[in-house]
């Protein structure tokens, strides 16, 4: 597969996607209201607690919000991936899907990349809405440890939703044990509180999760301007992740789909 013809897929993927979503506009206005909604129950939550109480030396407003936007945006691109496959299987199209020039890997990470577009545009409006409506500053906002933090956690997160799209393609699990994944991460990462919160064998557990550096990281350069030379734990453990899983998660999916066309039953649900 060249380079021209994999942008001309990728396009014409996006595209469709795109007038699938302008059919649906209202869509874009509830998902508005319902993260707004979000953001003034974590407000007011904040305003409970009290100032007092500064996670890792944090208001715990920005902490809170930067913790469940990151983490809501993580699992929302890792569960993109079982989607796809949960859907093509539904419907019937997934032998066919699987049984184009394209391989299998490459179509399930196109078919994703729609949807990760429109997970980022909502994490930047909840992050954007958060930050200017309740008054919180960004000044101390570093672009280049955001993208850095950012791009590693994506990868990250890919790896983790292709394993789960495999699994879902193996035993038709995939979302039950991405929910378990996503239940556990939500407890162990830091998402709502900090991790000194939490029970030392638990602590050391939640180290081996890549969202916990994930959150720690972004939380690091938003709100405390963080430089990448102060941001290298969390890059030089996100980095090794990513090289460690992306390749497992691909070979393991590519592993999985040969399987199930040897058995015959790519289209089983």
């Amino acid at each position: 597969m060249t380079l021209g013809s994999l942008i001309d897929k990728t396009i014409a993927i996006l595209r469709r996607d795109l007038l699938i979503a302008v059919r649906y506009r209202s869509g874009f206005v509830i998902t508005a209201a319902g993260s707004l909604a979000q953001l003034a129950a974590f407000y007011y939550l904040a305003r409970a607690v009290g100032p007092s109480f500064r996670p890792d030396g944090l208001d715990y407003f920005p902490f809170v919000l930067v913790g469940t936007g990151l983490f809501s945006f993580l699992i929302s691109g890792m569960n993109s991936f079982v989607q796809i496959v949960q859907e093509a299987q539904q419907a019937g199209t997934l032998e066919i899907l699987m049984s184009t020039s394209t391989p299998g890997p490459v179509l399930l990470f196109l078919s994703a990349l729609s949807a990760l577009t429109g997970h980022t545009l909502r994490l930047l409006f909840y992050l954007g809405a958060g930050l200017f409506l309740f008054g919180v500053s960004a000044r101390t906002l570093n672009i280049a440890s955001c993208l850095t933090i950012l791009g590693l956690s994506i990868m990250s997160a890919m790896s983790i939703g292709i394993v789960a799209a495999a699994v879902q393609l193996a035993i038709h699990k995939g979302s039950a044990v991405l929910w378990l994944f996503s239940s556990a991460s939500w407890l162990t990462t830091g998402a709502l509180f900090p991790l000194t919160a939490l029970p030392g064998p638990v602590r050391a557990v939640a180290q081996w999760i890549p969202l916990t550096h994930s959150l720690q990281g972004m939380r690091s350069a938003l709100l405390q301007g963080a430089r990448l030379p102060s941001l290298l734990p969390e890059i030089s453990v996100l980095a090794l992740f990513s090289l460690v899983l992306l390749p497992s998660s691909l070979w393991l999916f590519s592993w999985t789909l040969r399987r199930a066309r040897l058995q015959g039953t790519l289209s089983y649900y």
